[in-house]
């Protein structure tokens, strides 16, 4: 790998505001159904376009300069609505534009509303069904004034523009319908504007929204944050299973990320997409050999990212976990051998222990960047759960030597990257990121050459270049790989800590010691999460609230799409700052997986919720297999325990274990207040 290939030629200052990912005060509401990606741009700074629609095909990916409604010279200006009459000169302006997300009869839609003291304009978007690339744009125009008024009101898409003369009298109300229809000839996209009479929502779209999680805390920062990573998570997901990794900024796939919104999926109850990514993924993405894909690309060994087997079978075990669909492990058998063993293959094994080593880090730094040949906690911690999750995967189906055999893998990495007296990956009670072949911790990143690198990046300043603290490094917590109340958990968090507002105000943690950072400096949102995630774990819900109000408050919180991290960047030669779907899954993670700890495992269903601290209570309706379990966890000063259908089953508070349910229940858990 050269340098070359972490850089991009986009440069956002060429061309229209619109063009620019990092607006100031922009937020992006995203909406889709696997044949069309629609995205609101709300900006009330006056930098872009103050109410934008952009439209994107979501098999293919872009910058957000070739999104299909993005004009070369008036960027999005002539996607808004604009009233033009006697009386009358109005388009949205950025201070008395708002926008919110809400559903109708589950149905997720964007709703803008603006206007002045005449009149007021209210705009409802949304995908009415999920079998062709279609979205509905409703207006409803209010004259609020004292006088009758005429008036044009047009808007458009790259050469198309839709006119009508309106009358309102006083009071009275009006509106439209506007259908953007995505379109393709010869391999070319474009859209199609027309006048709509029919608003009805597709059967389909309703029993695709009515099956998914519907979680309800006592808190309006939970609720916004898993509403939002629900409904935006599948938006740029096409049909076949296809996602960019990073909206407008890389335009390449990894099976890591994917396996994570996989899991996303999956607990907010999208089973057939969740499917359909999978099925993807060891079609297309796992060779025959059990290599697997980053950034849309094979690796030679020494830059694999060995990480990425080990999180495809953890999400191939949650997919059947939680919808019991068998298929894909009778379809994809030897994919899933394939995929569990490659990591287990002498060129990557120690000579002298279980583990896996080469030149490759978790978050993608390479020889260039000074990373030596050693062995990374990820790459042990991800292979080992991956076994295991592929032993229990093939129990299921009866090959039972291939599970022996993947259990007693997995429990050889275990053991030596925990207690190995030389190569676990532990120093004085704390998990490392990496060590070297010889045994020694890796400290920092040692540059071979600096040529390459664009300048002005931490990874070149004077001084050491520190490896560790790294945020993946709490994931053994957060996945309840080791026990998340033991000196070692608490010893990895307390070294984590100075990650927080390394080199920045506001919150937030990054990913890694920042002198080691060959990009910029900033805090990551689902690096955050990660930590937020061990924390709840661990008990520290001060903490998980810390990092809860900080994503409350960062550019793009209020539509819920956040950006990748948050600092400066040298663009060009490096991408623009796009939206990761990753931070969605985390979020539906966070929420489903810890807070109201809904766990099937094989033929049991596991129950071991928590409230944090400060939080009333939870309410969630939550798809298992081919049944609904209706949740509700409150703090109680008269009872305690876990109640069935109203009936007590157990005083314990802390967890309990079912058989797999064949109808639909309700879960009470009354906790002392």
């Amino acid at each position: 790998m050269d340098a070359q290939e972490h850089f991009y030629s986009d440069d956002p200052k060429t061309g229209h505001p619109d063009v620019r990912t990092t607006l100031k005060d922009v937020n992006y509401y995203f909406l889709g159904n696997g044949h069309i990606t629609a995205v609101v741009q709300i900006c009330r700074s006056g930098e872009g376009t103050p109410v934008g629609l952009l439209i994107m095909n979501p098999e293919k990916f872009g910058h957000k300069r070739n999104c299909l409604t993005m004009a070369a010279e008036n960027g999005l200006t002539d996607t808004m609505l604009k009233l033009s009459g006697e009386r009358i000169e109005l388009t949205p302006q950025p201070e008395n534009v708002t926008a919110s997300r809400h559903e109708f009869q589950s149905v997720p839609q964007v709703i803008i509303k603006w206007g002045n003291r005449q009149i007021e304009i209210t705009e409802k978007l949304y995908c009415p069904d999920r079998k062709q690339g279609r979205l509905l744009r409703e207006i409803e125009l209010r004259n609020k004034g004292q006088e009758n008024l005429s008036f044009r009101i047009e808007t458009g898409a790259g050469s198309q523009t839709i006119a009508e003369m309106i009358h309102l009298n006083c009071g009275q109300k009006k509106s439209l319908l506007i259908e953007y229809i995505l379109t393709g000839k010869n391999g070319i996209d474009s859209v199609r504007l027309n006048r709509c009479s029919q608003n009805e929502i597709e059967q389909d779209t309703l029993l695709y929204w009515q099956k998914t999680a519907a979680c309800r805390f006592d808190s309006s920062l939970l609720n916004h944050l898993f509403n939002s990573a629900k409904y935006q998570l599948q938006a740029n997901i096409s049909y076949q299973g296809r996602q960019d990794a990073s909206i407008w900024q890389y335009n390449l796939e990894w099976v890591r990320d994917q396996s994570m919104v996989v899991i996303g999926l999956t607990l907010s109850g999208q089973f057939e997409l969740a499917g359909t990514m999978l099925d993807r993924l060891f079609t297309k993405f796992v060779t025959d050999n059990g290599d697997t894909v980053d950034s849309s690309r094979a690796r030679p060994y020494t830059e694999v990212e060995l990480d990425q087997n080990g999180e495809l079978l953890l999400a191939l075990k949650f997919y059947v976990d939680w919808s019991g669909d068998l298929t894909l492990l009778q379809k994809h058998r030897q994919k899933i051998k394939a995929t569990a063993e490659f990591p287990l293959k002498d060129v990557f094994r120690h000579p002298e222990v279980s583990l896996m080593h080469n030149k490759r880090e978790f978050w993608e730094r390479h020889a260039l960047h000074g990373i030596r040949d050693g062995m990374e906690l990820m790459y042990q911690f991800y292979v080992c759960l991956g076994l295991e999750s592929a032993a229990s995967l093939a129990e299921l189906v009866h090959h039972y030597e291939e599970a022996t055999a993947w259990r007693k893998a997995a429990a050889e990495i275990r053991k030596d990257m925990l207690y190995h007296p030389q190569y676990a990956l532990i120093e004085d009670n704390h998990f490392i990121k990496r060590r070297n072949v010889d045994g020694s911790p890796a400290i920092e990143a040692i540059l071979a050459t600096e040529e390459g690198l664009p300048a002005n990046i931490p990874l070149l300043e004077p001084g050491k270049h520190y490896l560790d603290p790294d945020s993946s490094s709490v994931l053994p917590i957060a996945w309840g790989f080791i026990d998340a109340k033991s000196g070692l958990a608490r010893q990895t968090l307390a070294g984590i800590e100075p990650l927080w507002n390394q080199r920045w105000t506001g919150g937030g943690y990054g990913r890694y010691h920042v002198a080691s950072e060959p990009d910029s400096p900033g805090p990551w949102p689902f690096a955050s999460l990660f930590i937020a995630r061990a924390y709840f774990e661990n008990g520290d819900d001060e903490k998980v609230w810390r990092v809860l109000r900080w994503l409350k408050q960062v550019p793009g919180a209020k539509s819920g799409a956040t950006f990748e991290f948050y600092g400066p960047r040298q663009v060009p030669p490096y991408p623009q700052i796009g939206i990761v779907p990753w931070t969605w899954a985390e979020i539906i993670m966070l929420s489903v997986h810890h807070i109201l700890g809904v766990r099937p495992e094989g033929n049991k269903l596991r129950l071991r919720p928590r409230l944090l601290s400060g939080l009333p209570g939870a309410k969630a309706e939550l798809r298992v297999r081919n049944c609904r379990i209706k949740l509700e966890i409150s703090r109680s000063k008269e009872k305690c325990g876990f109640y069935i259908d109203g009936e007590q089953i157990s005083d314990a508070t802390d967890e309990i274990v079912l058989d797999m349910p064949e109808r639909d229940l309700t879960v009470e858990l009354f906790v002392k207040e």
